[in-house]
């Protein structure tokens, strides 16, 4: 008896999805509350599904794969697609969420982007809200996947960062991130940018205090060089210094490259307001 023969990935031509930059804030809502973030998402950092490709690559691994097309209720292609990275894996920049995004719009997903978030968390144990847009608006619980609220618009604003320091892949059951309800009181009652960008940067201050590495430059990088503020990736390497638009100094890039950043890059974020 004839097997049906399993269909080959449809996945398009050159399907991207946008990773992000680290979180402007992250941690714990309340000394044992859930784990919650506000991401910020990078245009510049993207990971891309391609149907021609080399047979192997290591974003998404088979039992991951195979993982992602049981919940998609989908047979496993004989040629799976290839996904290229323009972000670190650990980096704190998405790569392995935004892999599984990929993967399952090529795949033909067609729920919301919270049915995915929850895949995607089931998959990982922990998810970045990227098949979201305006990720930066939701206040998101990544090892549940899960909205928790939809939060102001922020304002524009322009980034510098690069990656710097050891990366650190996500653990799904670490939980030791300080106490940001304080932050979000404020976050939620703001949105003009100096105050956005110190509560970025208290964030990260209290991450590193906690978890480290010491001796980050980035703090005082942004001093020296007339930021706003700064932000991470507070599991990650990914680290930025946030200013008006249109206001960062022409060196800025340079003394990021000086100070050990690997992959600097700027991008612009936020909204209109």
């Amino acid at each position: 008896m004839s097997q049906t023969p399993i269909p080959q990935t449809p996945c398009a031509p050159r399907l991207r999805v946008a990773g992000h930059f680290g979180e402007l804030v992250q941690g714990r809502i309340g000394p044992h509350g859930p784990l919650a973030l506000i991401s910020l998402p990078c245009p510049a950092l993207w990971v891309e599904c391609s149907a021609d490709g080399p047979e192997h690559e290591t974003l998404i691994g088979p039992n991951r794969f195979a993982a992602l097309c049981r919940a998609l209720n989908v047979p496993i292609p004989g040629k799976r697609p290839t996904l290229t990275a323009t972000m670190p894996p650990g980096g704190g920049a998405g790569s392995s969420t935004a892999g599984l995004v990929a993967l399952a719009r090529s795949m033909g997903f067609s729920g919301t982007p919270r049915e995915l978030a929850r895949i995607c968390a089931q998959i990982e144990g922990a998810s970045d809200p990227l098949m979201f847009a305006n990720a930066e608006r939701l206040l998101f619980a990544p090892r549940e996947g899960r909205v928790l609220e939809t939060l102001p618009a922020l304002p524009r604003f322009d980034v510098v960062g690069g990656f710097f320091g050891p990366v650190q892949r996500t653990d799904p059951v670490d939980l030791a991130f300080p106490d940001i309800a304080d932050l979000l009181t404020t976050w939620r009652n703001i949105m003009d940018l100096p105050t956005m960008a110190a509560l970025a940067s208290t964030s990260a201050q209290r991450t590193l205090a906690l978890r480290g590495p010491r001796g980050d430059p980035t703090e005082r990088l942004a001093l020296d060089l007339g930021a706003l503020g700064w932000m991470i990736a507070h599991t990650g390497n990914a680290r930025g210094l946030i200013f008006r638009p249109g206001a960062v100094p022409g060196a800025t890039k340079d003394r990021l490259r000086d100070a050990g950043f690997d992959g600097v890059l700027t991008f612009s974020a936020g909204g209109t307001v």
